[in-house]
């Protein structure tokens, strides 16, 4: 531009003296670094909002399963077992345990009484009475022991009273519960090691007279029984099939306990056992045991204990 032209400098100069200046930057090519990141929030934004659609179906499922994980880490916290629940599936334990209970259980030395046996944290029927210890309708613990001599679940059962390896409990027991006139003609008496007396609160006798276990060494409890929650067992017994199981299509003759295993879970279910009552259950002073009728002649013995592989509630046959 000559020095006597007075018009306006064009467009096009203007850009190209900007663009070929020093220190200068022209943006028009240059593309945004911040389109990932605001998709990101947007995939964030939607998947937090999402009133439906497979967004929300995902994120409720995530919620529950959460919540499920958060509260049974909270209840193995509490108990120290696992699972820390289990789910009464027949009436050996009745009526201070209903089919379709929910009990919630704890390890054994968790909570233990002054008046608990030794560093066992069980209270035996024998020793409750004294000091007036009561769980579940009566005195002593309710416990969950698993015999490793049986092929079948862990049972849960009242604790009796202790015996030493040899002795004759014959005459400590209550005769009503023995189904027997002296000691020889019980299975195990003379004891044939230490351990627990044991018998299910509906049941005519115990079970070491009626063949189920013999005495229950101190490390085969597994855990103690401390709250009932009624009906919500229901949903874990369901899912095991002994929602719709009756005691006819799973009892067996004898003492003995039979097992089915059930697929997927990896669960242990036991059965109902059949076998003679042999005697009538009367009552004793203090809570009512609630033992059976003496007009039954179906001893529902077994109280297993079908612990899932995983859940936070196992199934219990009472």
């Amino acid at each position: 531009m000559s020095s006597g032209d007075s018009r306006p400098p064009s467009d096009d100069s203007d850009t190209s003296d900007t663009a070929g200046s020093p220190g200068s930057r022209d943006t028009r090519d240059v593309p945004s670094t911040t389109l990932g990141s605001d998709t990101d929030e947007g995939l964030v934004t939607r998947f937090r909002t999402a009133q439906s659609g497979p967004l929300l179906f995902i994120r409720e499922m995530l919620t529950s399963v959460l919540a499920v994980v958060a509260i049974g880490l909270l209840l193995f916290a509490i108990s120290g077992v696992w699972p820390p629940m289990v789910a009464v599936e027949s009436g050996s334990m009745e009526p201070h345990m209903e089919k379709g209970d929910l009990i919630f259980i704890t390890e054994p030395g968790r909570f233990a009484p002054d008046s608990a046996y030794e560093d066992t944290g069980v209270v035996t029927y024998q020793a409750a009475q004294e000091t007036d210890y009561r769980t579940f309708g009566s005195y002593g613990s309710v416990i969950i022991y698993d015999n490793p001599d049986s092929f079948g679940p862990p049972i849960i059962h009242r604790a009796r009273f202790w015996v030493d390896e040899g002795e004759n409990w014959y005459d400590e027991a209550n005769p009503d519960y023995v189904g027997a006139e002296n000691c020889q003609q019980l299975r195990y008496c003379p004891a044939p090691h230490a351990g627990f007396i044991t018998k299910g609160d509906n049941n005519a006798e115990y079970d070491q007279a009626n063949g189920i276990a013999p005495p229950v060494r101190a490390e085969w409890v597994q855990g103690i029984a401390r709250i009932r929650i009624p009906y919500l067992g229901w949903v874990r017994l369901g899912f095991s099939g002994a929602a719709f199981a009756s005691p006819a299509d799973t009892a067996s003759a004898g003492s003995g306990v039979e097992v089915t295993t059930t697929g997927g879970g990896g669960e242990l279910v036991g059965s109902n056992v059949s076998a003679s009552n042999t005697s009538a259950a009367n009552a004793t002073s203090g809570p009512s045991e609630a033992n059976a009728d003496p007009t039954n002649e179906t001893l529902r013995a077994d109280a297993s204990v079908a612990l899932a592989s995983s859940g936070t509630a196992g199934a219990v046959s009472a």
